[in-house]
């Protein structure tokens, strides 16, 4: 099982994968390097991007993540405010100071490299990282960044034996690795998910500390909403689109007590709305959010967690704490036997996933059973089969921000459905996991992220593309 302190991590937008993970990438570098060399000793850096990340990097803002990995920030701690302030020094004095200890002379056209047509065997979101050394010596990793943040090294994407899911939390009182096992230890142990996952986590760590954990998790995905209701303007990147959270909240709080809202039934879903926009906006605006599991998916459970809070007579810190963690066994399960990782399998792993884990986490809140709750998952998931990632112009805001909206009410309907149920349905959870592993590998290159075929192709040709060189700076987040 994948833990909730791997699958869920604040971090900066736009992309958890195409930034966060860049940042991890080039933090694991330096750690790496100075094993080998001292900082005194490097003469120059060189960056290589590959696959996905050179071919949307430019609109995600991977080149400006991992300068920033460089200068020693890291996703979790980075004062998203100062990236401005952190990259002038790169961009106007060419001068890369690493660890904030040793300066180098770097050119940002000649020292990053974009390889978009050439993916490399293990994972197409790939980087290499060089070192030049004073004595010529060249020192370089090459790092894969396989979705939601989550960064393994080449030396174990060749292990057969490295899991690419991501770390995990070892030998544990309950091990899964399927829906059918989670489910069985579940009634051999008369657990529910959230009871289950917790005694997993457990095992290592003290409740209190798992507690706090989730209790920060969900305090960030709450400032992120009120930020996302608070900031107005146009989004960064060339498509001069609107952020419309801010004015949808004070539309919503000024009908809020007139009769007509009072009287409709759906008046809850504009608000479900507002908050899965005001997470993304926030996202593609380079701000702190919580990979949930991934960025570009970052609003859908927030979203749903806040229905739960406002809508849901029932709603308790403890009832949030259970949320997520049900969402973590879910979150965990496709992770290890697909992937949440839009450029391997499309935005079927990302929306997908945060549906399914939303759905399942709503439906245990809301009284289900261990068999609705895996229900209401594969419910989230088998209604986006197939879903592409092609966002315009390399960016995540059209079509990713109004899909989180569009995911977060799917989620909130299977939860629904699957409660009104008794938990039997006629495609499995872990059989629909298989068949999104497989839509994926069917998929087209040109759906997973690389901006080279759907909308990003069709929504607008007048549209600056990548390959044109439009590079984002996220320089007042």
């Amino acid at each position: 099982m994948i833990s909730v302190f791997d699958l869920f991590k604040i971090g900066i937008g736009p992309s958890s994968s195409h930034t966060v993970g860049p940042m991890v990438a080039a933090n694991l570098f330096l750690v790496s390097l100075l094993k080998q060399a001292k900082l005194t000793d490097v003469t120059a850096i060189e960056i290589e991007l590959y696959g996905s990340l050179a071919a949307t990097g430019k609109g995600h803002a991977t080149d400006t993540a991992i300068l920033l990995g460089l200068l020693g920030h890291k996703p979790s701690t980075i004062d998203t405010r100062l990236t401005d302030q952190y990259l002038t020094p790169i961009f106007s004095e060419q001068q890369l100071n690493l660890s904030g200890e040793h300066s180098v002379g770097f050119d940002i056209e000649r020292d990053i490299r974009w390889y978009g047509d050439t993916v490399l065997p293990y994972h197409p979101n790939a980087m290499t990282i060089c070192a030049v050394l004073a004595d010529g010596t060249r020192y370089q990793q090459t790092y894969y960044s396989v979705g939601g943040g989550f960064v393994i090294n080449e030396e174990d994407a060749n292990d057969p034996e490295q899991d690419s899911a991501a770390p995990t939390i070892g030998r544990i009182p309950y091990p899964f690795d399927s829906a059918a096992e989670l489910l069985e230890q579940c009634h051999l142990h008369n657990l529910t998910v959230s009871e289950l996952v917790l005694a997993n986590e457990c095992h290592y760590r003290h409740k209190d500390e798992v507690y706090a954990y989730l209790d920060s998790i969900w305090e960030a995905m709450q400032d992120c909403v009120t930020r996302g209701c608070e900031n107005g303007g146009i989004l960064p990147g060339g498509l001069n689109v609107r952020r419309r959270a801010q004015a949808l909240h004070l539309q919503l709080c000024a009908e809020k007590d007139l009769p007509a809202t009072k009287s409709d039934k759906l008046a809850a879903m504009d608000w479900v709305d507002l908050y899965a926009l005001a997470v993304n906006e926030e996202n593609a605006n380079g701000g702190n959010v919580v990979t949930a599991p991934t960025n570009g998916a970052a609003g859908i459970i927030p979203a749903v967690m806040h229905y739960y809070r406002d809508f849901i007579a029932s709603y308790s810190n403890d009832g949030a704490r259970k949320f997520l963690l049900n969402s973590t066994a879910i979150g965990s399960l496709i992770k290890q036997n697909a992937s949440i990782s839009g450029a391997e399998v499309g935005c079927q792993g990302e929306v997908g996933s945060a549906c399914a884990m939303a759905a399942s986490g709503l439906a245990e809140i809301m009284g289900g059973d261990p068999a609705k709750c895996l229900n209401a998952a594969e419910i989230g998931i088998e209604h986006n089969l197939g879903l592409t990632c092609d966002p315009v112009g390399g960016l995540v805001q059209v079509p990713c921000i109004e899909r989180n909206a569009m995911g977060a009410v799917k989620a909130i309907n299977a939860a629904r459905l699957a409660c009104r149920g008794n938990g039997e349905h006629f495609v499995s959870f872990d059989k629909v996991v298989k068949t999104m592993k497989q839509t994926g590998a069917d998929m087209l290159d040109n759906y997973k992220e690389t901006s080279r075929g759907g909308l990003a192709v069709y929504a607008d040709n007048r549209i600056p593309t990548v390959s044109q060189g439009v590079s984002v700076k996220y320089s007042q987040c």
